[in-house]
């Protein structure tokens, strides 16, 4: 009977813990702040083999940084590889496709 309650204190000790990490973690998320004008830039040229994987770890990155805004540089693609980034660009939210030419930080 003491082992028994011996468990059943351990499991209620290591539920509550867990129950006030989570609630701890999930305010201390909710309150990233926001960086409205912060640009993830990703210059392309040629056939930009690896696009569609470094556009999906820099949307990886920008759901960790709030307000951010992806922006696809054309820096000379292909036709081909320009239709894909379009299309990745139109898929992705807060995401642009913009000639370099076009592309200003000023």
């Amino acid at each position: 009977m003491l082992l028994q309650d011996a468990c059943i204190a351990f499991l209620s000790a290591v539920g509550l813990t867990t129950v006030v990490w989570l609630l701890v973690g999930g305010l201390l998320r909710s309150a990233r702040p926001v960086i409205p004008d912060l640009l993830l830039i990703l210059p392309l040229r040629g056939e930009a083999l690896a696009m569609e994987a470094d556009v999906r770890e820099l949307r990886r990155v920008q759901g960790q940084l709030p307000g951010s805004k992806l922006i696809l540089a054309d820096c000379g693609l292909t036709q081909d590889a320009r239709v894909l980034a379009q299309y990745l660009a139109d898929r992705e939210q807060h995401a642009e496709l913009v000639q370099s030419k076009d592309f200003s930080l000023t």
